[in-house]
């Protein structure tokens, strides 16, 4: 959920500015009527159940006894062009909860006329595979515009929600600003400290609509708030994915980082990294966190097995000695794709893993079989270039792996009905947590929250915050 301020409605020195420009993101001739079967609320009912829904993504007999509320997440214009391509998109949405004495469970429907859960896939384009370089390209992940706004090709996002709580009460700002209390702006960073130096970025006739950054990081040194973080591609791409990723973000080193040009000022973090021992004393600025390994394979020392979506790219040299360039790990030949599994990836799996690469583009394989994607246009887009599809046997840019430890408190479903998604989960209410990265809903107390949707988009989303979680005792 990287928010940022708007220039318009949102000044620094004024809180209230914060709560009016939250509430007027949706532009008046925008207004989407949200679903029937809703009441329009700020304040969501959590109800005792002595029944627990089955967490499958259908919607069970027993969430008639939740109250829904609606409400419309709203892709905001904060006035430095980082959603531009989105800005005033909504996506109506209906939301309910229930708990017992174990656990609290949710169900979301959103309104989403279009799938989208094909991220960045590889494809192979002709016109790219020249001296140096390969045809092997990955599509956007999010719209990408010229320098009048144009549209140059259509976004490969992945379909996500979010909801971000208050851990322990921790953070003040929270409970009037709720998303917008670890929201913080800034433009790329240009540290002139080191050798070389960093440059500003160049002017592009062509540019992705993200191309300015913003990120969140709490106010205090022991303010944090958990992120629920739902990326529905994965989730649903198979039943042992069914899992939220939870993630938490903190003070990402304080104004010594925040306030210093370099500094990475990045307060999202998977739920079980910490601060360790290490200290980072280069650009970009920042305290030093555990990590998990971004690659598969053996993790190397003081990092945990990769897990999530897992990037699907490695660098090799054409022909063995040229270049060096990006091609696919893994590929399932002649299939139509959106992810790989790790079954696929196991001895007797479908999918065969990419060894070399020759100026030509044809990729050889480990067992000695190549393909060459200039036979027919399987590989190759078809159709508009601007907003058509990918190609029919584009290759998936991420392996899923299934989610463990503290990553995994948040078991989730979800179905595509063809106009939306109906999703499902369920968390303990009180988690075996002892780092301070989950929040406790074990005393029942109303908490402050917030949601955000993402619609075929990296990082541009529909904002709703300001919600209230209540419990019906």
């Amino acid at each position: 959920m990287k928010l940022l301020k708007s220039s318009k409605f949102w000044t620094l020195s004024t809180l209230i500015c914060v709560i009016v420009y939250a509430a007027s993101c949706t532009k008046s001739d925008q207004v989407v009527i949200p679903d029937a079967g809703a009441t329009p609320s700020t304040t969501l009912v959590s109800v005792k159940t002595t029944v627990a829904p089955t967490i499958d993504g259908t919607i069970d007999a027993v969430w008639a006894n939740a109250t829904a509320i609606s409400f419309i997440p709203t892709v905001p214009d904060p006035g430095n062009g980082l959603f531009t391509g989105y800005n005033g998109e909504q996506y109506p949405a209906k939301l309910r909860s229930m708990y017992d004495a174990t656990n609290i469970y949710f169900l979301l429907e959103v309104t989403d006329a279009t799938k989208s859960v094909n991220v960045s896939p590889w494809y192979f384009n002709p016109a790219m595979n020249v001296a140096g370089a390969t045809g092997w390209q990955k599509e956007p992940s999010s719209k990408t515009l010229d320098v009048n706004g144009n549209l140059v090709r259509d976004g490969f996002g992945e379909d996500k929600f979010a909801m971000l709580w208050n851990i322990n009460n921790s953070c003040p700002k929270f409970v009037t600003q709720t998303c917008y209390a670890s929201c913080h702006v800034f433009t790329p960073y240009l540290d002139y400290t080191p050798n070389p130096k960093t440059q500003p970025m160049a002017a592009s006739p062509v540019m992705n609509s993200n191309s300015n950054n913003g990120n969140h990081y709490t106010n205090g040194q022991f303010e944090k708030i958990d992120m629920w973080w739902g990326k529905l591609g994965y989730i649903s791409s198979d039943p042992s994915m069914n899992i939220m990723d939870d993630n938490y973000q903190d003070y990402a080193g304080g104004a010594a980082v925040t306030n210093l040009t370099g500094g990475s000022a990045n307060g999202r973090h998977i739920d079980g990294v910490i601060i360790d021992t290490a200290k980072t004393y280069y650009w970009p600025y920042a305290p030093h966190y555990t990590a998990y390994s971004s690659t598969l394979g053996t993790p190397a020392a003081g990092q945990m097995p990769a897990m999530g979506e897992v990037s699907n790219s490695q660098n090799l040299k054409l022909d063995g000695t040229g270049a060096s360039v990006a091609v696919p790990i893994w590929v399932i030949p002649n299939a139509a794709a959106n992810f790989i599994l790790p079954a696929d990836t196991a001895s007797s799996g479908k999918a065969k893993k990419v060894k070399a690469v020759a100026s030509t583009g044809v990729l050889t394989f480990t067992d000695g079989t190549t393909l060459d994607p200039t036979v027919g246009t399987n590989y190759q887009r078809t159709g508009d270039p601007i907003t058509g599809p990918t190609a029919m046997y584009s290759v998936p840019a991420y392996i899923n792996i299934p989610i463990t430890g503290g990553r995994a408190d948040i078991i989730c479903a979800t179905t595509y009905t063809g106009t939306g998604w109906i999703i499902e989960y369920k968390r303990a209410l009180k988690t075996s947590d002892v780092l301070k990265q989950d929040i406790d809903f074990s005393g029942l107390q109303d908490q402050p929250f917030g949601v955000a949707y993402w619609n075929k988009s990296n990082n541009q989303h529909g904002i709703n915050p300001n919600l209230t979680l209540t419990f019906k005792k």
